[in-house]
């Protein structure tokens, strides 16, 4: 990094405890407890960090629903991907998927969601924040991450920072901007108790729109729809992946994401993939999705032809 840049940053004006500080997350740990963390749509943390030339994992703002302020206190060019959430400078609409300068004295504002759930605001080189545990992602349950240290999201007054130059501004192929289409079709590679649900369930899971309930967080996304029943009376507590595709008693799925505790004992469905982990993180509450089965292999294929569109970069 260059840290001979200025570092007056942005200042937040205006916050909510949805807005956080997150990196690509915290790794190596979860046998201590401590879960992953991290950018939801990393995908679109990706697009954000490499309209810059920043690593890709490099850390963002996270800026979920919206409702932000932030008052630009020195000159740069910033990049915004993911949700469009009525973002504006100085009162002029705001893309996102691309890099935009600002000028001190500027105000950058997030309104409501207009598509999507979630934008990512990339700075140059990443914003600075204190790396705890091999990460700055931020997690309020264990204090961990964010931009002091101690897990908590954005608040009004805090000071945003950065030490890059921003002198490898990209623009994207519009080919390969994520679109957020209605009624997703999340796949699912299928685990290890998928055997154990019955047929009726398993058709139903795979056959049936399932609506995302207002009781959805970081850590997981409730899933309503009809009842999933599982022959399975109990089980051991085992490691929880990403995406994992729990269902507890009341047969309503759980997806689990990267807040998630690091063992549970429900069965479960199976996992989502990374990508449908992604499209999900844009998802509000209300919308509806589908579940649609994939093969480990296939599912493996296609991320490593995901990750070439930046390697390609």
């Amino acid at each position: 990094m260059n840290h001979s840049a200025n570092t007056g940053g942005l200042r937040v004006e205006r916050s909510t405890p949805f807005i956080q500080l997150q990196d690509a997350g915290r790794f190596g740990v979860r046998h201590l407890g401590v879960t992953q963390s991290g950018a939801l749509d990393w995908i679109s943390m990706y697009w954000a960090n490499w309209l810059l030339g920043n690593p890709l994992g490099a850390a963002v703002v996270e800026i979920t629903l919206g409702n932000l302020n932030l008052v630009c206190e020195q000159d740069a060019c910033l990049a915004l991907a993911g949700a469009d959430l009525g973002a504006s400078l100085d009162g002029q609409p705001l893309a996102p998927w691309c890099s935009f300068s600002v000028r001190q004295g500027q105000l950058l504002t997030f309104a409501q969601p207009r598509h999507g759930a979630r934008a990512y605001l990339a700075a140059p080189g990443g914003f600075d924040a204190p790396c705890v545990l091999g990460s700055c992602a931020g997690i309020a349950r264990e204090q961990l991450g964010g931009l002091q240290g101690n897990g908590k999201p954005l608040a009004a007054g805090e000071q945003l920072t950065w030490h890059g130059t921003g002198l490898r501004q990209r623009t994207m192929d519009e080919r390969l901007i994520p679109v957020f289409t209605p009624s997703p079709r999340l796949q699912l590679v299928m685990g290890a108790q998928i055997g154990d649900f019955s047929g009726q369930s398993l058709f139903d899971a795979f056959n049936s729109a399932w609506k995302i309930d207002s009781r959805s967080d970081r850590m997981g996304m409730r899933l309503l729809g009809p009842q999933l029943q599982c022959r399975r009376s109990g089980m051991v507590s085992e490691g929880i992946p990403l995406g994992a595709v729990q269902v507890p008693p009341d047969g309503q799925p759980i997806v689990l994401l990267n807040d998630r505790q690091t063992i549970g004992g429900y069965p479960r469905l199976g996992a989502l993939t990374p990508q449908a982990v992604a499209r999900l993180a844009q998802c509000l509450p209300g919308e509806e999705l589908h579940l649609t089965p994939i093969q480990q292999g296939s599912a493996q294929d296609a991320h490593l032809r995901l990750l070439n569109q930046w390697r390609q970069g």
